[in-house]
Parts: C-alpha cells; sequence; structure tokens
C-alpha cells in the first residue's frame, strides 16, 4: 500500500489560503512513501506547510481504508487550523482512489461593499485560524447591521424586492418577563452545489452568482435579527459568515462534512458544514459539542453542532443544537439511524432531557418518515413548532423547499425546529412563502437564494422553573 504525494501549484489571494477540491495532475516529482510511514509523513507536512486540508471522495474508494485516512487527515490537519507560508506549496494524497488536496480559494469573496472588504482583511491577517471555532471578535470593529442591510440591498438594487413574510401570534397567555429568544433554521444552498451540482433547471446563471446572492441570504438574517443561527450548507464560513456576523455581535462555530460533494465541484470554497451562530451580548456558552454522525456503528459524512447556553437575563439555561442528514430517496434507514444516534447524543447532553432542547435541522425527511417519528416520540419530549401554524395545529406545513431539477419538481417538507414541549413554548413563528410569491420557476431565483425556505420561531420559557425530566 502506497502513499502518493505530490506539490501542486498555489496561488495566493489576499495572503489568505483556503480550501480547494480541484486537483490537478501529478509534477515530475513523486515521492513514493509506505503506508508504515504515515505518522512521518503526517508531522511532516504539519510543520512543513501547516496548511488546510480538503477532502474529496472518489467512487472507487473502500469504505474501511477510506474511513481510516479519511478520519486521521481530518481530525489532525483540520481540527488544528492551518495557514501555509508565502513560498510554500501545496499538498495532495492519493489513496487508493481517495484524494486529499490542498491548493488555494477562487475568489468567492468581493468588495461591493465596504463591511465585506474590512472583514476579509481583518480574517486573512489572522496566521493561524481556527478550524472549528471561531477566532475571537473582540479585534474585529463591529458594524451598524441597519448600515450593512442598506448596503446588502444597495448591491441588490437590481433584483425584486425581497418576499414579504409575517410573523403570526402564537401567544396564548400572559408574556413572559424576559425578552423571548428568536431561532433561524436555514439551508442556505452551498454555493458550489448550487452552481455545479444541484441543477436548478429553472433557475437563471444569473441569480446564483455568490457576489449578489450572499447579499439575499444576509439580508434575509439581518431583515429577521435572531438571536441564534442554526445554518447547513455553508461553504464560505471563514470569508463571509464568520467575519461579518461575528462583527455583528455572534459566536460561531462551524463543523464541515468529512467528505463535503462541494469539493467535486471545480473552483469550489471547501467543505460545505453546519454552522452555529448565537448572540453573545445574550448568552454564555457552557459547553459545545461536534458530533459526527453514525449509523450503524460506522461514521458518515453527516455532523451535528449541540451547544448549552445559559441566557444573561435569566440565567436559564437550554441546548440548541443543528443538524442536515443524508439526503436522498432509498436511504430512509440511514436518516433513521442517523437521527437516533443524535437523539442519543442529546439525551447525555441534556442529562436526560433536564435541560430544554431546541433542535434545527435540514432532515431531508417528510413526516411520514422514521426519522420524524422518532423525533416526536422521543423521550427528550420534543414538538416540532411549525406544526402550531396548521389548523389542527398537529400538521407540518405543506413544503419547506420547492425546486425543479432535471428529475422534475420536488416539493417537500424536510426543515423542521423541533423544541421541549413542556420547557419551552413557541410565541410566534415566520410564516411561509405562497405558491404565488414562490412563482413557477420556484427555488433558488432572484427573489429568494436558497432552495430552502428559512423557519423563524420565538421561543419563551415557562415560567415554572423545570423539575426532573421535561
Amino acid at each position: 500500500m502506497l502513499l502518493i504525494l505530490w506539490v501542486l501549484p498555489l496561488t495566493c489571494l489576499e495572503g489568505g489560503y483556503i480550501y480547494s477540491g480541484t486537483l490537478k495532475k501529478p509534477s515530475e516529482n513523486l515521492l513514493l512513501i509506505e503506508s508504515c510511514q504515515l505518522s512521518e509523513v503526517v508531522q511532516h507536512m504539519a510543520s512543513r506547510w501547516q496548511q488546510r486540508i480538503a477532502v474529496s471522495m472518489m467512487p472507487s474508494c473502500d469504505v474501511c481504508r477510506l474511513q481510516f485516512l479519511c478520519t486521521l487527515l481530518f481530525e489532525v490537519f483540520l481540527g488544528r487550523g492551518w495557514s501555509a507560508p508565502a513560498a510554500s506549496s501545496p499538498v495532495g494524497v492519493v489513496h487508493s482512489g481517495l484524494i486529499f488536496s490542498v491548493s488555494s480559494m477562487g475568489n468567492g469573496t468581493t468588495r461591493l461593499y465596504s463591511a465585506l472588504a474590512k472583514t476579509l482583511n481583518s480574517s486573512a491577517a489572522s496566521p493561524h485560524p481556527e478550524y472549528l471555532v471561531s477566532p475571537d471578535a473582540e479585534h474585529l470593529e463591529p458594524i451598524d447591521p441597519k448600515e450593512l442591510l442598506e448596503e446588502c440591498r444597495a448591491v441588490l438594487h437590481t433584483r425584486p424586492p425581497r418576499f414579504q413574510r409575517d410573523f403570526v401570534d402564537l401567544r396564548t397567555d400572559c408574556p413572559s418577563s424576559h425578552p423571548p429568544i428568536r431561532v433561524m433554521q436555514w439551508n442556505i444552498l452551498a454555493q458550489a452545489l448550487g452552481e455545479g451540482k444541484d441543477n436548478f433547471v429553472q433557475c437563471p446563471v444569473e441569480a446564483l452568482k455568490w457576489e449578489e446572492r450572499k447579499c439575499l441570504i444576509l439580508e434575509e438574517i439581518l431583515a429577521y435579527q435572531p438571536d441564534i443561527l442554526c445554518l447547513q450548507e455553508v461553504d464560505h464560513y471563514f470569508d463571509t459568515f464568520q467575519p461579518l456576523l461575528s462583527r455583528l455581535g455572534y459566536q460561531g462555530t462551524f463543523f464541515p462534512k468529512p467528505w463535503s460533494p462541494c469539493l467535486d465541484v471545480e473552483h469550489n470554497n471547501g467543505p460545505d458544514g453546519c454552522a452555529l451562530f448565537f448572540l453573545q451580548n445574550r448568552f454564555k456558552l457552557v459547553n459545545s459539542a461536534n458530533i459526527r454522525l453514525t449509523a450503524m456503528t460506522l461514521k458518515t459524512n453527516q455532523v451535528a453542532i449541540a451547544q448549552t447556553l445559559e441566557c444573561k437575563e435569566s440565567s436559564r439555561q437550554f441546548c440548541i443544537a443543528v443538524t442536515h442528514l443524508k439526503a436522498r430517496p432509498g436511504w430512509e434507514r440511514f436518516r433513521s439511524a442517523q437521527g437516533c444516534d443524535l437523539l442519543q447524543n442529546l439525551q447525555n447532553i441534556t442529562h436526560g432531557a433536564k435541560v430544554p432542547l431546541i433542535v434545527c435541522g435540514d432532515f431531508n425527511a417528510e413526516p411520514t418518515e422514521e426519522v420524524y417519528k422518532h423525533f416526536a416520540s422521543s423521550s427528550l419530549n420534543l414538538s416540532s413548532a411549525y406544526k402550531l401554524l396548521s389548523a389542527d395545529g398537529q400538521s407540518e406545513p405543506p413544503y419547506t423547499t420547492w425546486k425543479i431539477r432535471t428529475s422534475g419538481e420536488c416539493r417537500h417538507t424536510l426543515d423542521y425546529i423541533w423544541y421541549s414541549k413542556h420547557a419551552l413554548r413557541v410565541t410566534s413563528a415566520l410564516d411561509l412563502l405562497t405558491e404565488e410569491q414562490i412563482g413557477p420557476n420556484r427555488l433558488p431565483s432572484f427573489n429568494y437564494p436558497s432552495d430552502h425556505l428559512s423557519l423563524v420561531c420565538d421561543f419563551s420559557f415557562s415560567e415554572e422553573e423545570p423539575d426532573g425530566r421535561l
């Protein structure tokens, strides 16, 4: 068994080296290294290049070898945070069809408005940025959310106005003595997938350009001003969302998929994954867990983040989690196993449901699937918030994603906000877009940046302190 290492050409973009899944042809200088020397290779690469590694999986991979090498390099390299000397070159590793490559990021950011330009420079200046946890935001200049929103709208002035959505008041009793906790759940559509793999046949290519689509995403976030933001398919964390949202007062965590499909796309911006942000002036982080989901004891490509937060106003604690389960029909049992693994992890984190819980995610599962039923019947006593918008209070929305691909039109309910129904109550929820608003070409579009709708809920604690299990 051999490892093949080679040097690839590297260009520097504004002093920052980010991910790329683009693998070029090997150079003339190939080094063949026996697998028993892998530890020396790892140590050498860590000290010599100190570079972030991107992972791409080829179809011919053997599962066991794939899991071994991917886990090793993912944990050793990505877990440490990497930055390369200007004169160094990236490294690629091929092993039985598994490719690990390092190269520079394509220009995913622009200087269309000042805030992005400033945050890009601030982000690139850090010599050793963390990979999974955002750097200290105190060194970044704060920005006014109203000013940023106006700058986003200036960039989008040639596009149709953003869809109008209203909050539905769901309060049934007296208001809480503390302000509600606003949570946003959103699969924002990875840029690499939107442009390269998802085949939205009715969406104009111009509508997917990152220079404007990122402004649509930011506009949606700024318009609803969530206290907690749970995102999936984030592949522009380090160059866009982390630097900008940290300057708006958020603390962020990013956990990428080990084998992100984004890395199969040319000129990608790195792996996509889940991101969780919370406002630091409202919450204190108690603990945080990055969870790589398992199915039938095997580690999978799907991840979750779970954090216990303490409200600064009330000193009440709760757990917030974000996840993105396996997609596509035919994987129902796989999703079910991933959901059971996540529930078990959350059972441990919440000490047997003694800590209130909110779970946001793209479950890639309709309410008829087993994974949905597992969450609905869990000992964590969870309920789906968006059922409250239905006439009977028991039915999920008719759709949370609506798109047209080469395979046809797809309208599904896949996204959910689950909550501890005995410890928390939903005081309001953002209504969904109507079919008329979405339009005949469906999503994404010039009006809306993702194929999934954002879900936004306001939560309050039940006034009585929880006693025992929730």
